[in-house]
């Protein structure tokens, strides 16, 4: 049997397979995000956290030939940024948002420049589980190829959920998220918990800058992130903060950015390439949507400022 018996559920695989691709890193990003958050804390560093997390996995995979480690080096770099992040930040007075900024022109420069002699050599990609090995059809193959750090980010969705609402580390990172006075009443060092929160949450986006260069697109350059750092935040707003929200509407990112691609792979020649611009029309309706100057976001930390 052919490709072409697949019919008219070409586009629906298409996009199914390319949400599947496109979306890890939102789930990444996004759940990292969410864990700084709900501390109380917001971070715009991201982009620049997920770009030298692709670029420092990149570079890890090709001088050590491990993809694996050079995940591990990403989560490493990015629990780093983090920290400094979130340790700048606990000083009085200081923004949240102008560090954030800060740190993410400094993350981006950094990667351009270090990363420059990595453009040619080829890394080692990162293994993908072929649920589609049931069938002889290529679309179906494609589609089910789905790689073992999208499993992990859907397990590691599931887990957060329920350590948000059922471990004591949850209930702190909820407590400090909400009231910082709450917090030291019962013992808890806010600045603490907020930095390792930050730090974790860097951790996080990094894997999903180590997926963007040895797994899809599978390569470092310069333009590889597309702003999903940025728009994760917006993500985050979205999911109000749970972290199975943050999947579901990862996935939803996911397939607005493979609306384009699918379109193109059916014949379309007209007009598909508007719908690469999907995932950032999006964001744009969604910060729309959420931003009200009249009540507060369901689910919002209540500590989560963005002007103190």
């Amino acid at each position: 049997m052919d490709d072409t018996a697949i019919g008219l559920w070409g586009v629906p695989l298409a996009i199914l397979a390319g949400a599947i691709r496109v979306s890890t890193p939102f789930i990444f990003v996004s759940l990292g995000e969410t864990i700084t958050e709900r501390s109380g804390r917001i971070n715009l560093g991201l982009e620049g956290t997920l770009v030298f997390g692709a670029m420092t996995a990149y570079a890890v995979a090709v001088m050590s030939g491990s993809a694996w480690l050079g995940v591990l080096a990403a989560m490493a770099s990015g629990a780093l940024f983090g920290a400094v992040h979130g340790w700048i930040c606990k000083w009085p007075k200081v923004n949240d948002i102008a560090i954030g900024i800060a740190m993410m022109q400094f993350g981006l420069g950094l990667a351009f420049f270090l990363g420059k002699s990595f453009i040619q050599p080829v890394a080692p990609h990162l293994p993908a589980i072929p649920f589609g090995f049931w069938s002889n059809l290529q679309p179906v193959q494609a589609a089910l190829n789905i790689n073992i750090l999208f499993i992990l980010g859907a397990a590691l969705a599931l887990v957060l959920w329920w350590a948000f609402r059922n471990t004591r580390i949850g209930l702190m990172l909820r407590v400090v998220g909400d009231s910082t006075d709450a917090a030291r009443a019962m013992g808890i060092d806010p600045d603490r918990v907020r930095l390792l929160a930050t730090a974790v949450g860097g951790s996080l986006a990094a894997i999903g800058g180590a997926y963007l260069s040895l797994y899809y697109p599978g390569s470092w350059n310069e333009r590889i992130s597309s702003g999903q750092g940025l728009m994760a935040v917006a993500l985050v707003i979205f999911a109000r903060w749970n972290p199975i929200g943050c999947f579901v509407a990862a996935l939803l990112f996911g397939g607005a950015g493979a609306l384009g691609p699918a379109l193109q792979s059916v014949g379309v020649t007209q007009g598909y390439y508007l719908f690469y611009a999907a995932p950032y029309v999006l964001t744009l309706v969604i910060m729309i949507i959420t931003s009200s100057p009249t009540r507060a976001l369901s689910g919002a930390p209540g500590a989560l400022s963005l002007t103190k």
